[in-house]
C-alpha cells in the first residue's frame, strides 16, 4: 500500500526537524568548547613559569570559555619572536626586553600589544647567609650566576652594572644558565657565590633563602641607584617588601621595570577582552596561589603602560572599569 501524500509530507517534515535538531546539537557542542590560547612562559624553576602556569589555571577557572596552555620557552627574548611569528598568542616578557622590542632599540619595533602587567621586577643578588659579601663591589671577580641566555633579567643586570661602570663578562666570572632552576642550586652547592634575579617571590631567591644558611640580598645602594638612573633613566625605583623572603626582615630598595604579558596583534579583540576580564575577576584566586599576583591589577596596567601600547580588547575592558 502506498503512503498518502499527507503522510509522506509529515515524514519529510519530521526528517527535516531531526536533521535541524542534530545541527543545533552539534553546533552547541562546538560552541561549548573553550577558546584555546597559547601562553609562552620561560624555563623550569623561574618566576615566569611558576606565574604562567598558575595564571593559566586561574583564567580557566574564572572563565570556562577560555583554555590557556602555558608552555615552557627559553624566556623573554624567545617569547618575543614567538609572538611575532604567531607561534604563541600571549607571552610573558621582562620589562627591559619588552621596552627594547616595542621601542625598536637595536631592532625593528615589534608590532605587539599589552594585555596586562605581571609584577614589578626589582633586581638584586642573593648570596648564602654565611658568606662575607655585603656589596656589589665585594662580588667582583667571583663566579656569579647571571641567568639563562634568553632571560630578560640579563638585560636588567647589564644596565644596572653598566651604570656602575661594570660588565658581567669582564668584572665577574660570568655563569650563564641552561635553566633558571640551576642558579640557586649552584649557590647552595658553593659553585657560584651569588645569583642575580628580580621580582617578588622569585623562585631562585626563595630556594636560597630556605637553604641551610639562609640568604643575604645585595642590591645597589641609594647612591648607586642615583648613579644608575642618571645613565639609564628608563629604569624605575622599586622596593621588595619586608618579609617577601624567609629571613628578610627589612624592605630592600632597588631598580627595575614591570614585567608584561604581551599579545600578538592579530589575536581577536573579544578573546583579549575575555582574558583581561578573567585576569581581573580571578585576581583573588591568583593571590591565594602566588602573593605576587596582587600586583596583576588593571589599575597597575593602566598606570604603567602607555595607552597606545594596550591591545584594543584589553583597553575595552579597562574602559568598562572606568580606568580609561
Amino acid at each position: 500500500m502506498s503512503a498518502s501524500p499527507g503522510l509522506t509530507l509529515t515524514r519529510y517534515v519530521l526528517t527535516a526537524l531531526c536533521c535541524f535538531a542534530l545541527v543545533i546539537n552539534v553546533t552547541g557542542l562546538s560552541a561549548a568548547e573553550p577558546t584555546q590560547v597559547v601562553l609562552g612562559t620561560a624555563t623550569k624553576g623561574g618566576g615566569f613559569q611558576l606565574f604562567g602556569h598558575n595564571l593559566a589555571e586561574v583564567i580557566h577557572q574564572t572563565d570556562k570559555t577560555l583554555k590557556v596552555e602555558a608552555i615552557a620557552t627559553k624566556g623573554s627574548r624567545q617569547n618575543l619572536p614567538f609572538l611575532e611569528e604567531g607561534k604563541i598568542d600571549i607571552g610573558q616578557v621582562e620589562g627591559n626586553a619588552a621596552r627594547q622590542a616595542l621601542d625598536g632599540i637595536g631592532r625593528k619595533p615589534a608590532n605587539l600589544k599589552v594585555l596586562s602587567v605581571m609584577y614589578p621586577n626589582p633586581g638584586m643578588f642573593v648570596v648564602r647567609g654565611d658568606s662575607s659579601y655585603q656589596s656589589i663591589e665585594d662580588l667582583k671577580g667571583q663566579p656569579i650566576a647571571f641567568g639563562t641566555q634568553a632571560s630578560g633579567l640579563r638585560i636588567l643586570v647589564n644596565d644596572v652594572l653598566d651604570g656602575l661602570g661594570l660588565r658581567p663578562d669582564q668584572d665577574f666570572e660570568q655563569i650563564i644558565l641552561k635553566k633558571a632552576a640551576h642558579g640557586p642550586q649552584l649557590v647552595l652547592e658553593k659553585k657560584a657565590e651569588a645569583l642575580w634575579g628580580a621580582g617578588i617571590g622569585w623562585p631562585g631567591f626563595v630556594k636560597v633563602a630556605k637553604g641551610p644558611t639562609g640568604a643575604r640580598f645585595i642590591a645597589p645602594s641609594e647612591k648607586q641607584i642615583d648613579t644608575i638612573l642618571k645613565k639609564h633613566p628608563h629604569l624605575i625605583r622599586m622596593t621588595v617588601p619586608a618579609g617577601t623572603y624567609q629571613g628578610q626582615d627589612n624592605a630592600i630598595d632597588s631598580i627595575g621595570l614591570w614585567s608584561l604579558i604581551l599579545v600578538r596583534p592579530e589575536l581577536e579583540e573579544d578573546i583579549v577582552y575575555r582574558l583581561a576580564r578573567a585576569i581581573h575577576q580571578g585576581n583573588d584566586a591568583l593571590v591565594k596561589r602566588l602573593p605576587q599576583g596582587r600586583y596583576t591589577q588593571p589599575a597597575n596596567t593602566v598606570k604603567h603602560v602607555p595607552r597606545h601600547r594596550l591591545h584594543p580588547g584589553a583597553a575595552r575592558y579597562y574602559r568598562e572599569l572606568g580606568l580609561l
